[in-house]
């Protein structure tokens, strides 16, 4: 582990996807080195590739060119089996719809990426100890179906941090909640990162959840700028 040091490393990273009349240029020659315990924010208007350096980031995707190191490994480098695995050990990711599974319980859904996890411990317990700490301690048993939109997310941030992820990227993780309910879950987003000593990314439109991180940036024409 590189505690104290860079965890996350973004070097010259730019996406192109081919177009009729020429490449067409999605983000470009993006740096940025990031650190255990960073919470950052990345604003821009839509369509600004915002979503793009996220999945790039998470290893979702590849880029056009530029490298992304986490804990010093390129993923980008691994065969699709291994690729697979490190970034269920070390990326959690949470999106807008909480996509969770409305056949299994809340309980089930937080364990579901430690089915293929090797990693030892007693997975219930930190999925049931997660559960209370985001409220939800006395809903084990219930489906999605029946919970609030709020509640949904707070489950899927649960199951982010299930196997103890390096980074945890979170899409647009407010854009469906009600102003109370947006407020819960960010309050949550910045506390449960401090104590499991993630590095937190957050893509958003919203001004006032960007506004409560200590790092922020703005994605406009391509580029990354901080603010």
């Amino acid at each position: 582990m590189f505690f104290g040091g860079s965890v996350l490393q973004v070097e010259n990273v730019s996406k192109e996807y081919p177009a009729p009349g020429g490449a067409l240029k999605i983000i470009s020659d993006i740096s940025l080195s990031l650190s255990r315990g960073d919470a950052v924010s990345i604003m821009g208007p839509s369509g600004s590739g915002k979503s793009t350096l996220l999945y790039i980031m998470g290893a979702l995707e590849p880029p056009t060119s530029g490298t992304v190191r986490l804990d010093g490994q390129n993923p980008f480098q691994l065969k699709p089996k291994e690729l697979a695995a490190f970034r269920n050990k070390e990326i959690g990711f949470i999106f807008q719809d909480h996509c969770l599974l409305p056949q299994c319980s809340v309980l089930e859904n937080v364990l579901t990426p430690t089915l293929v996890s090797t990693a030892s411990g007693d997975r219930g317990e930190r999925a049931r100890a997660l559960l209370k700490q985001v409220g939800l301690g006395d809903r084990l048993d219930h489906r999605p179906a029946k919970l609030s939109g709020g509640e949904k997310q707070r489950v899927s941030l649960a199951r982010a941090l299930i196997t103890k992820p390096q980074l945890l990227l979170c899409d647009e993780p407010t854009g469906n909640l009600d102003h109370k309910a947006a407020n819960v879950v960010a309050s949550l987003l910045l506390e449960l990162h401090q104590q499991q000593e993630t590095i937190l990314v957050v893509v958003t439109h919203s001004a006032e959840l960007a506004a409560r991180f200590p790092l922020r940036y703005e994605l406009t024409d391509h580029e990354l700028r901080q603010v």
